[in-house]
């Protein structure tokens, strides 16, 4: 874990819990594409840094969930180097108790407010296409995360954040997080057309052909919406839908779970609502989603 692997010339990823990117500038600079989940991944980070005798002089955050921007307000305060971030992900990095409170829908209890969910803050600076290294390039990938964005270097390598899991992945914990569900099979779609001399995901293998890949998480989306309708045969509330999706995938309830494929889990119920596959209706005081 955290060993340094070469992508191509001037690209590496460090291969980590979410693989954090590392690109060569002039000289002795380098950037990095996010910065791992915590304190001691920004250590390692540093480590690796020093024994190349390279110099941070910026870390671009694919997005703002806690385990891409974690390592961000150690290696800014080691280093000096500055710290962007794309759109309202900006916003997140920069108060981190906003992961948390959207994914509980109000103020969260301590149980969520821990390392996993909750990074520490970073001065962040917003992610656009002008304060990238030349050659460089934005890749919008929103779906996942609100403004998520991948990036394509020089060389030809493409990293792709969050925007896919692994197949292993996806069979160990089967619902992946998505916030725009609509957004993200458009994103995968692109994904599943694009060419790079390699891709590299942060939580799946690096790759020369993605295709394959992007197409199992597309067809898993399927699968989770026809799932999520035969739930909803009868009316149901959400907490049934939401029991009703745990009990299909043999998920264990605890706090994280259920805020992080609740909130999954709502994105799907708004989804097929706005495309015409279920219906949402007030009973006695409770919203209840039925299929159509």
């Amino acid at each position: 874990m955290y060993e340094l692997i070469q992508a191509a010339e001037s690209c590496y990823y460090i291969q980590s819990p979410a693989k954090i990117g590392l690109v060569k500038l002039e000289g002795a600079d380098v950037c990095l594409i996010d910065s791992g989940n915590d304190k001691d991944a920004g250590r390692k980070v540093r480590q690796i840094l020093d024994a190349n005798s390279w110099r941070l002089t910026a870390i671009y955050n694919t997005h703002a969930n806690a385990d891409h921007i974690g390592g961000n307000q150690y290696l800014q305060k080691q280093t000096g180097c500055r710290v962007y971030a794309p759109g309202t992900d900006c916003a997140f990095t920069r108060h981190p108790i906003l992961e948390p409170s959207f994914l509980y829908g109000g103020f969260p209890p301590k149980e969520l407010k821990h390392k996993f969910l909750m990074a520490q803050e970073s001065d962040a600076e917003y992610l656009t296409p002008e304060v990238l290294p030349k050659g460089m390039e934005l890749i919008p990938l929103p779906g996942h995360f609100f403004d998520m964005v991948g990036f394509r270097t020089a060389a030809g390598v493409v990293y792709l954040a969050d925007c896919l899991s692994g197949a292993e992945t996806l069979q160990k914990y089967q619902i992946g997080f998505v916030h725009d569900v609509a957004a993200y099979l458009d994103t995968l779609e692109r994904v599943k057309k694009m060419e790079a001399r390699l891709f590299v995901p942060a939580h799946a293998d690096a790759t020369e052909n993605i295709a394959p890949l992007a197409q199992i998480n597309i067809d898993k989306v399927g699968e989770i919406a026809e799932n999520t309708l035969e739930i909803c045969a009868e009316p149901r509330c959400f907490e049934q839908v939401l029991q009703g999706i745990f009990a299909k995938y043999g998920l264990t309830m605890n706090f994280e779970q259920y805020v992080l494929v609740g909130s999954t889990v709502r994105s799907y119920l708004s989804w097929l609502k706005d495309t015409g596959r279920a219906a949402a209706r007030f009973d006695n005081n409770l919203l209840l989603w039925e299929r159509l």
